[in-house]
């Protein structure tokens, strides 16, 4: 088993994001830690970066925090340039940019989604290392590991956003069942040409999963 240097902390997180045919849904549990401690319960680990697109966080909070205040005043920038809201794409690849050229330096595992009138509903990986997917459907953080067979087994293509909101709710309540550093409440944010919608399920409104 190996072990952490000193000074270096452990840390583990389960986020996710779905496209469906007009949107996005985002998802994501709420639990901090810091090596064996859990330093924030309710914790939101989707960031709004402009007024349709977010993003899920996961590694160092420091760093993601940071990476996504510098992109979301890029993105203001961009907005006040151009006269009309940047594409998901172009969110992407700020934050590609950023998390590639300080690969080095960050702790940084990020999941880009949202809606733009060009490409509708579109999802945006950027894993450890900086490089940058599109996918129809992401995950991360250390929960991630728990439930890759079933999001293999269950996703499929040309999900309504009902089944999608079911889709991430029981896998980042899979994750969190299993992974010690996930818990606490699953955040979810739906986001379609007619904007977002946030939500919370506590944990007594979870599904029931096996825990033998």
């Amino acid at each position: 088993m190996s072990k952490l240097k000193p000074g270096e902390i452990s840390m583990g997180t389960t986020i996710m994001a779905v496209e469906f045919d007009g949107g996005v849904v985002l998802g994501a549990d709420s639990r901090t830690s810091s090596g064996p401690y859990i330093v924030n319960r309710v914790t939101d680990k989707l960031t709004m970066v402009n007024e349709n697109i977010y993003c899920c966080r996961s590694g160092s909070a420091a760093d993601t925090q940071a990476v996504a205040d510098i992109v979301r005043y890029q993105l203001d920038l961009y907005t006040a340039q151009h006269g009309e809201p940047p594409t998901v794409k172009v969110a992407a690849s700020l934050f590609q940019e950023i998390c590639y050229q300080n690969r080095s330096q960050l702790m940084a595992g990020i999941i880009i989604a949202g809606w733009d009138k060009r490409e509708g509903g579109s999802v945006y990986d950027i894993p450890l290392g900086g490089s940058l997917h599109r996918e129809p459907f992401s995950l991360g953080g250390s929960g991630s590991t728990y439930v890759y067979g079933y999001c293999d087994k269950t996703f499929r293509t040309g999900m309504s956003k009902e089944e999608c909101i079911e889709f991430v709710k029981n896998t980042v309540s899979l994750a969190m069942t299993r992974d010690g550093s996930s818990g606490g409440v699953v955040r979810l944010a739906v986001i379609t040409k007619d904007g977002v919608e946030r939500h919370i399920i506590p944990g007594n409104q979870l599904p029931e999963q096996y825990t033998g």
